[in-house]
């Protein structure tokens, strides 16, 4: 774990939509899939991202255009360097599904929404066995199509795959797949849902939670969330303790540490 920013030179960026684009450093981390780290542009701010790329000597992260620091990100070439330390917080259980006693196709069901799929990729390339529903609003906010081309697409206009969110599907995958894992990341809305489809069918569930992160090693408190410090106890929460949180899917809280509704601060610039 690095705790001070260590300078690393961009090596490639993909292209991932219009307003999504992925920095790859060729650089060893050691990383479990779910966590993430800080990434520090000198002069303007520091910010999390979760780790969307990893392999034996490179990473990458995956970061869409909101404001201004995605702004300076993404303005940047290969061959300019920006600070990062980590990675950060608690990784999913990837050991979740395999006490299955029965064989099956799949045993773990990958449910993304939007950017937050670039928390589960490496999650889903980890998984021996799994189904992956990815949804959007539009055909050209989807992520890594190329990258997982077995996934389940939906988005809300139907310019690509189902018309609707992912949570339309999960009752018609249970029945065929019967899978006994359940990952997600994405609006919270959308977790909430796979939350509660969890807890209707007795189905282990891990959820990756967005909150406002400053510090990252658990100091400051600014990502508490009901008294978790998600740097520190998440980003990733079983069902289990979702359950108990009052403001999953309903409140966070801002930079100044004000509490607000989940949409407000999801609509955040960054």
């Amino acid at each position: 774990m690095l705790l001070e920013p260590v300078m690393m030179r961009i090596e490639e960026v993909i292209q991932e939509s219009s307003l999504v684009r992925s920095f790859i450093f060729k650089k060893s981390l050691e990383y479990q899939p779910g966590q993430f780290i800080m990434l520090w542009i000198p002069r303007l701010d520091e910010k999390p991202f979760s780790i969307s790329y990893h392999g034996k000597d490179f990473f990458g992260v995956t970061v869409a255009l909101k404001g201004r620091f995605t702004q300076g990100l993404h303005e940047m070439k290969v061959g300019e360097w920006v600070g990062i330390r980590g990675p950060f917080g608690r990784a999913f259980n990837l050991e979740a599904g395999r006490a299955c006693p029965e064989p099956i196709r799949f045993r773990a069901c990958v449910v993304g929404g939007g950017v937050g799929m670039a928390s589960l990729a490496v999650l889903i390339e980890r998984l021996e066995d799994s189904v992956v529903v990815q949804g959007a609003r539009t055909a050209a906010e989807l992520l890594y199509r190329n990258r997982f081309k077995d996934m389940l697409l939906c988005t809300e206009d139907g310019s690509a795959g189902t018309k609707g969110v992912p949570t339309d599907l999960l009752e018609d995958l249970y029945r065929h797949y019967r899978f006994d894992a359940i990952y997600t990341c994405g609006p919270e809305a959308m977790m909430v849902k796979v939350l509660e489809f969890a807890r209707e069918h007795n189905i282990y569930m891990q959820a990756s939670l967005e909150r406002y992160i400053k510090c990252a090693v658990g100091v400051c408190g600014q990502c508490c969330c009901n008294g978790l410090r998600l740097c520190v106890e998440g980003p990733v929460l079983d069902g289990g303790t979702l359950e108990k949180l009052e403001d999953f899917g309903r409140y966070a809280r801002l930079g100044n540490g004000r509490r607000v509704p989940i949409g407000t601060y999801l609509g955040k610039k960054t």
